[in-house]
């Protein structure tokens, strides 16, 4: 037969074999066959004595062993040959009658698969896709139908018909999930899987309802928790310096700076697109190197983000006086004093990179070198703030530590809804750090990539496009597994992410898992639609025609096409139920999407109703009080409790109440010198 020219080809062509049941028929029949025999024979003989004990009595017929025909001796030629034609009657009748029904139903059953295979996954296949594993993010759930003798016993034990079975994906790849506002992404997807997670994390946390819910169980584990919240004047968030990420004593320190330059100026991720953006970017790299070398051997640290916007708008000097300090300092000598065990070509190279910024610069027209600072400066007026200030000025962690420390370490990112346009720059950078420096070294072994970090991290980053276009991610999203980061995206719907990342984004392609709740959006129903795939319908048709000869009927099977589910059907996909107040009582349905796998028609996980989750839940945040609602975050640097900031903008003499944290004995410049 010539191998199927359409939809999916086997690796290896499955050959043709019988059917399950004429397998199980013919030994069926064999038996049938001697029994009758036997019978024949003995009704023959009328069920003489002689021919030994029946096995049993059937309408007051005796019944012997099938097979006794053929042991019972002086048995004649003629009954012999009698009996053996009532036995193979009984045998092949029934086969050909068998033999010519299932001809007979494979030609009226029609081509199922001529428009399309598409179906929903099997529990076996799902069991393929490794979600029932017990390991690594929640995808989804997945109900499974209990029928025959399991759901008769399932019943006399008193458990429901059917059991929700939890979806949960380990592998490297990355998940994307298109869920719209309030439809329950939150309780059955974020929080099982922050309640669960082993490694290190990082969470996108809007509103800090994560940190509420999470951080408790995540500390209880042995976990350093976090959370960064630039806008909290409480003082009980970890700090986070920007500039103490750059590699001040290593070759990469330009490479460093140019790229947080970048971030700095265009704090949108629009790109570079005009003149005054460029020109501020070359003169914004050497001035934050200028300003991280002065600071270093003056102070023996970091700068602050505040005191570069400082240095850039010092009202005691001009910009030219500005400028003039940077060609005129001898950077490779102050190289020498603070960091001399350095590769001497560090400070050279960083004093030709400061000299050629600002020469470049000085050369400029008046006007348009006014222009320039000025593009630099507009986007670091955030840094003035004293409160972000504040929350910057140190680092209570480096990137290093989140895959690298002796413990998993889970960063929450926190901004309040009203305020995360104005630190969305400072978000944006952080990010943009992260990912470039967890990703920056490969090391191999024996011919195979070698681990080289100590926990996964996962970043969990929910509503990602109220960030803005991060570039990084979309080209480091093809090969940051790699480096254990798991991505796990959350956006509302597909147009949300076209509108920050373009139609043709490289970030949907590179995710292998895709969830779907009940879309709002009618672009996003038409590709769910697409993703499920065509399945063919086949249709009994009857046709009567009345002639000469009488009525005459005929049967034709009609294979048509249509979509596994359709647009309007993805848009009806039920989603959760709740009550008067908003708050979801019942799941709703999702779809999950695996490459290269059947799609499962799923249902969403409501934590709240897990006792393990509920119970994980409610363990209150590290060092909860009535003064510190939100509790109060670690510290992998600094003791705790600090110094606090009041909201008033002066430091408040009382101090945190005490709370267990992990402190290092090693010092920050220890820390410079020593990290990869």
């Amino acid at each position: 037969m010539a191998q199927q020219e359409y939809g999916l080809q086997e690796s290896t062509p499955k050959r043709k074999t019988a059917p399950w049941w004429l397998l199980l028929l013919l030994p069926a029949l064999a038996l049938l066959g001697m029994s009758m025999a036997t019978l024949k024979a003995a009704s023959d003989y009328g069920f003489q004595s002689a021919l030994g004990q029946p096995w049993f009595n059937l309408f007051g017929i005796p019944i012997y062993a099938p097979w006794s025909i053929f042991t019972w001796e002086g048995i004649s030629p003629t009954v012999m040959d009698r009996a053996m034609a009532v036995g193979q009657a009984f045998f092949i009748l029934p086969l050909l009658f068998a033999m010519l029904c299932t001809v007979t139903f494979r030609r009226l059953r029609g081509n199922q698969y001529l428009h399309g295979s598409a179906r929903w996954a099997r529990e076996n296949e799902i069991k393929r896709m490794g979600y029932f594993e017990g390991k690594g993010v929640y995808v989804g759930g997945w109900f499974k139908r209990y029928v025959g003798i399991a759901l008769l016993i399932r019943r006399l034990l008193g458990k429901p018909d059917d059991e929700l079975l939890y979806l949960r994906h380990n592998g490297p790849e990355h998940v994307i999930c298109f869920a719209p506002t309030r439809s329950g992404k939150g309780v059955g997807l974020i929080l099982p899987t922050l309640l669960s997670w082993p490694g290190s994390s990082l969470t996108l946390d809007i509103k800090g309802e994560n940190w509420a819910l999470t951080s408790g169980w995540r500390k209880s584990q042995g976990h350093t928790v976090l959370r960064f919240a630039p806008a909290d004047s409480s003082g009980s968030g970890c700090a986070f310096n920007p500039l103490d990420e750059i590699r001040l004593t290593k070759l990469e320190a330009v490479q460093d700076v140019q790229n947080m330059a970048l971030m700095l100026v265009d704090p949108d991720g629009k790109g570079m697109a005009d003149h005054w953006t460029k020109a501020a970017f070359a003169f914004f790299s050497g001035l934050i190197l200028h300003c991280c070398v002065m600071v270093r051997h003056k102070e023996g640290r970091m700068p602050t983000l505040q005191e570069l916007t400082i240095m850039m708008s010092d009202p005691d000097r001009t910009s030219a006086e500005l400028l003039d300090e940077m060609m005129a300092t001898d950077h490779a000598e102050l190289f020498r004093e603070f960091a001399p065990d350095a590769d001497v070509r560090v400070g050279d190279a960083c004093h030709i990179f400061i000299a050629s910024s600002a020469r470049e610069m000085s050369s400029k027209a008046k006007n348009e070198a006014s222009g320039v600072l000025s593009s630099a400066l507009v986007n670091m007026a955030i840094y003035r703030d004293p409160i972000i200030n504040i929350n910057t000025a140190r680092s209570d962690f480096h990137i290093h530590d989140l895959m690298n420390d002796e413990n998993p370490v889970d960063l929450y990112l926190v901004a309040p809804p009203d305020g995360i346009d104005r630190v969305r720059p400072l978000m944006r950078l952080m990010l943009d750090l992260i990912i470039r420096r967890v990703c920056a070294k490969m090391e191999f072994a024996d011919g195979a990539s070698k681990v080289g970090y100590l926990h996964r991290l996962l970043l969990m980053l929910d509503e990602l496009t109220s960030l803005g276009k991060l570039p990084i991610l979309e080209k480091a999203i093809a090969y940051m597994a790699g480096y254990g980061v798991k991505l796990y995206i959350i956006v509302q719907d597909v147009k949300q992410l076209n509108e920050v990342y373009g139609k043709d984004n490289a970030i949907f392609g590179n995710c292998h898992v895709r969830i779907a709740y009940a879309p709002n959006d009618p672009g996003t129903a038409e590709l769910l639609s697409k993703m499920a795939g065509n399945t063919t319908v086949v249709e009994k048709k009857t046709s009567i025609s009345i002639g000469k000869g009488g009525r005459t009927r005929s049967i034709n099977m009609v294979e048509t096409a249509r979509p596994l589910l359709t647009p309007d059907e993805c848009g009806r996909l039920p989603g959760a139920e709740k009550d008067a107040d908003g708050k979801i009582t019942k799941p709703g349905h999702m779809l999950i999407f695996t490459a290269g796998q059947y799609p499962i028609y799923g249902m969403q996980i409501l934590y709240f109703k897990d006792p393990t989750f509920s119970q994980r839940s409610r363990m209150p945040a590290p060092g909860v009080s009535e003064k510190y609602p939100a509790g109060i975050t670690d510290s992998l640097y600094f003791p705790r409790p600090t110094e606090l900031f009041s909201p008033a903008g002066t430091p408040q003499e009382e101090k945190m109440p005490d709370v267990p944290t992990q402190v290092r004995p090693a010092s920050f410049e220890s820390f410079l010198e020593e990290r990869p």
